[in-house]
């Protein structure tokens, strides 16, 4: 070893606690990107694998009856790669031991076997075989939540009968990755399900010999989507097609790329954050450390070193810093992104997802880590080069001094003489006082990001299950029912209000601005469904006209006043000029409003309702959810009590980890922002603390001297990391809104004060440790002249 790895040692040893700071803080930057970029890579290569190999559609169209024999029309559309015509009807499902109803997806199977486009990945047993109207093969997350597999059964209501089914296999499916039921925000595997049955059993149920009415299609390479779209909407639109749609509308691969894209934000923010604080650390180290070793590196150039070998040592430290800073961030990261992908298995159904281990990932952090370090160490090092021999082993050129106060003489009478030496100090040093604050600010933003989640889910689940969609169930009927319906309803047992509403799909646009989406009818008296304006109030619908959303308005460039071109896509395809009477607010969905009457008048066909919001006694549930499985005319049930309750608790249990990440994160960071800025301070002052000491200051004043300093920083930084928290939550609340669902933006003041309390507890502590060692100052050894 030589002597300039000896003194590499030494240096370690005598900084291990500074060291260590610091590469806990690159550990952060190299954890995070690990996690974000291999999580992001497993998620996108197990989709991508997952959706080639099984055939995952690009379009996708409804219809309300279509004639099988459009298949051949269908397929010479150019750019048609392959096609399913397919049954898919919502049916209610009876669960032994399952009080509540469950919704489900009968989808219709080849009777030949595996479709041309979706193919299912089967897990275990097999496919229903043609002539046997009883079997199905469910859908695995549905069938894991009820402990389901072969030879097991369960009851479905479809058409108005109640069969009972056999479980032939389990399987998974492209088309269901994220399987999340209708009105839910969350996956409820337990309460919605997807089964699959032959054509030949589906047809004689649902009465659909010879027809379908959903149509998925994979396209060739290169194919003009918008050219082929329409093409499809041509043929299908005498059998109530609603408008094809892309892969990009499709909820399961929506919520996935929405997924995506949160990691690939994550990836581009927080590391640089990290990696940001960590070279300013070394920077601070390093310009500290050749301060106090200047004769040694005078006398090393003396002696014969060339300047490169002296410089070659303090990089082999920054190297060193930076390795063990890779090394915990490896081990950091590869145990969290294996933790995630757990947390991602929960809620994607792959047949298999591992955490994307590659050697380039490993490379590319600890290369951007490295390079950090050298970014923060160059400047120092290059001083180090430039340095003369007889220069450096010269004392160095004592500071100019100035009054703080002029014509104050010492200073205002309020702050005493020690006080005014901290003051100095941030002065003498503004550029690092100002980055050291900065460092701080951005723990103090990070925990405002991490806990404005919870923040805004709160208000999310208020404003949507407390004032929006205040009803205990929403029910469903198969078909469009006569007003009278309604009553039928107010008769079940338990229901104590029943508002009925009317659902229509319907194209809206507006010049060349178009948008797919549902208008609800509602009466003037409705109360369980209520319409919000853009301050969040409760308004009643207008007498006539249409309600859009901001989100609609913006995207259609309509105001109030302006008229948007209807087409009734369920219907004949009619085109009505309605008037925009008003602005409406809305956290999920893209749904229109109008008044239930001004809706029957728009499309038609008489007074008719598609379901009813209902209001229950909470002591009549098991009665009435029994006798809604024995109701033919329901389609499905929206249980919005127990949809909240699951929102609620998936929500909170993955808050409360991101929540412990993020402060343990933001926490290393005050912690080594201060510590070492603390020790840096102490080093640099210690003979004029000392000097304090030896004229007869208590070590109390004389530690008050560098907390001070500290404190100032510190306070400083809690409004910068306030106003930098707030920005990034706006920008995170821009970057994931869709049209599934709005982030409101919302931050309670608490959420700014306990995110400042925890970096002040962690910089308290940081800082109690170096005022330990002020009180353990060596007087003789530091008061000794360098000379």
């Amino acid at each position: 070893m030589s002597m300039l790895d000896r003194k590499l040692y030494r240096d370690l040893l005598r900084l291990w606690a500074q060291v260590l700071a610091v590469a806990l803080v690159m550990a952060c930057g190299v954890a995070t990107i690990i996690i974000a970029i291999g999580s992001y890579r497993s998620l996108e290569e197990t989709r991508d694998v997952f959706y080639e190999r099984y055939r995952f559609a690009n379009l996708f169209a409804e219809a309300n009856r279509a004639p099988l024999h459009l298949r051949d029309r269908i397929a010479s559309i150019e750019g048609i790669g392959g096609l399913e015509l397919r049954i898919v009807k919502y049916v209610l499902l009876d669960i032994e031991g399952m009080v509540e109803p469950a919704t489900g997806v009968a989808v219709s199977l080849p009777d030949a076997g595996q479709p041309g486009v979706n193919r299912l990945y089967i897990r275990s047993g097999r496919l229903p075989e043609p002539g046997r109207v009883n079997e199905a093969a469910v859908l695995d997350s549905f069938a894991k939540a009820h402990r389901l597999r072969e030879g097991s059964r369960f009851a479905a209501v479809m058409n108005g009968r109640k069969q009972v089914l056999t479980v032939t296999g389990i399987v998974l499916s492209p088309e269901y990755i994220y399987t999340i039921g209708p009105g839910d925000m969350v996956p409820d595997p337990r309460r919605f399900g997807v089964f699959y049955m032959s054509r030949k059993a589906l047809e004689g149920i649902f009465d659909m010999g010879d027809a379908f009415n959903n149509v998925v299609l994979s396209t060739l390479r290169g194919t003009n989507l918008d050219v082929t779209t329409a093409a499809i909407d041509d043929l299908l639109e005498q059998y109530g097609g609603r408008g094809a749609y892309g892969r990009e509308d499709q909820i399961s691969d929506t919520f996935l790329a929405n997924e995506l894209d949160e990691l690939r934000a994550m990836a581009a923010v927080i590391p640089p954050i990290f990696l940001f604080v960590a070279a300013f650390l070394v920077n601070m180290i390093l310009t500290r450390l050749i301060t106090l070793e200047r004769e040694q590196i005078g006398l090393l150039k003396a002696l014969g070193y060339r300047e490169t070998e002296v410089a070659w040592h303090y990089l082999k430290l920054t190297i060193v810093i930076a390795l063990i800073g890779v090394a915990i961030g490896f081990l950091a990261g590869n145990w969290t992104g294996r933790e995630m992908t757990r947390l991602y298995a929960r809620f994607f159904s792959f047949p298999f997802l591992i955490f994307r281990e590659s050697f380039d990932l490993y490379a590319i952090s600890a290369g951007i880590c490295v390079a950090a370090a050298f970014a923060g160490a160059i400047r120092a090092i290059w001083a180090v080069v430039v340095l003369p021999a007889a220069v450096a082993m010269q004392p160095p050129a004592p500071l100019r001094f100035r009054a703080l106060f002029k014509g104050h003489g010492r200073g205002p009478s309020f702050l005493s003489q020690l006080t005014i030496m901290a003051f100095r100090q941030i002065i003498r040093a503004p550029v690092r006082s100002f980055l050291t604050s900065l460092g701080v600010s951005f723990s103090v933003a990070l925990l405002v990001v991490s806990m404005f989640s919870a923040d805004a889910i709160g208000y999310m689940v208020d404003e949507i299950f407390f004032r929006m969609e205040r009803q205990d169930a929403s029910l469903y009927f198969d078909q469009d029912r006569p007003m009278a319906a309604v009553d039928s309803v107010r008769q079940l047992p338990g229901v104590m209000r029943a508002e009925p509403f009317r659902a229509i799909s319907v194209t809206l646009r507006n010049r060349h601005n178009e948008k797919d989406l549902t208008i609800f009818g509602v009466g003037s008296d409705t109360d369980l469904g209520r319409i919000m304006d853009a301050d969040m109030r409760p308004i009643p619908p207008p007498p006539s006209g249409i309600l859009l959303i901001g989100r609609v308005a913006e995207a259609l460039g309509v105001r109030v006043g302006d008229s948007v071109e209807v087409e009734l896509v369920e219907r004949d395809h009619r085109r009505i000029r309605v008037p925009v009477t008003g602005i409406s607010q809305s956290l999920v969905g893209i749904d229109a409003y109008m008044h239930i009457e001004a809706l029957h008048r728009l499309v038609g066909d008489g007074r008719r309702i598609s379901g009813a919001r209902v209001s229950l006694d909470a002591l009549e549930k098991g009665a009435l959810f029994a006798e809604i499985k024995n109701t033919p005319a329901l389609a499905f049930v929206m249980l919005i009590g127990l949809s909240r309750e699951r929102f609620r608790a998936t929500i909170e249990e993955n808050i409360v980890m991101i929540q412990i990440v993020y402060t343990t994160l933001a926490v290393i960071v005050a912690f080594g922002l201060i510590y070492n800025s603390a020790r840096i301070q102490l080093s640099e002052r210690a003979r004029e603390l000392a000097s304090l000491r030896v004229l007869g200051f208590t070590p109390a004043e004389v530690s008050s001297v560098l907390m001070t300093e500290l404190a100032v920083v510190i306070l400083a930084a809690q409004p910068l990391g306030w106003l930098l928290g707030y920005g990034f939550a706006r920008l995170v609340v821009e970057g994931i809104e869709s049209d599934l669902f709005r982030i409101p933006f919302f931050i309670n003041a608490s959420t700014f004060a306990i995110a400042s309390l925890v970096v002040l507890g962690a910089s308290l502590a940081s800082a109690l440790i170096v005022r330990r060692r002020i009180d353990e100052l060596d007087l003789i050894a530091v008061l000794k002249s360098r000379e």
